[in-house]
C-alpha cells in the first residue's frame, strides 16, 4: 500500500464487510434456507480483489492525469504559436495595405 491513509481506509472497510456478509448469510438462510459459509479464505479473496481493482484505478487515474497534462501542454503551445502567427499577421497585413496603396496609385 503506498500510504497509511489507505491503508486505514481498508482496515476500516474490513470490519463492515464481515458485518454485512454475516447479515446476508443470515438472510439467505432465512429465505433459503441453506447456508453460506464464509472461510478466511474468502475474505482473503475479498482484500486480492480489492487491491487489484485498486491498483487499475490507480493506473487508470495515472494514465488519464498524464493525457490531461500533455493536452494542457499543447494547447498552451497552440496558443503561442497563434499568437506568434497573429503578430506575423499583422505586419504582413500592413505590408500588403502599403503594396496595395503603391499599386492603387
Amino acid at each position: 500500500m503506498q500510504s497509511d491513509e489507505v491503508r486505514n481506509s481498508i482496515v476500516s472497510f474490513m470490519p463492515y464487510s464481515f458485518k454485512t456478509v454475516n447479515e446476508f448469510s443470515a438472510i439467505i438462510f432465512e429465505q433459503e434456507r441453506r447456508y453460506v459459509y464464509t472461510t478466511p479464505k474468502s475474505f482473503l479473496e475479498l482484500i486480492k480483489l480489492f487491491k487489484t481493482m485498486l491498483s487499475k484505478k490507480r493506473t487508470e487515474l495515472e494514465e488519464n492525469k498524464q493525457k490531461y497534462e500533455t493536452g494542457v501542454m499543447k494547447l498552451n503551445e497552440t496558443g503561442e504559436i497563434v499568437s506568434k502567427l497573429q503578430e506575423d499577421l499583422k505586419v504582413i497585413s500592413v505590408e500588403v495595405e502599403a503594396a496595395k496603396k503603391s499599386a492603387d496609385e
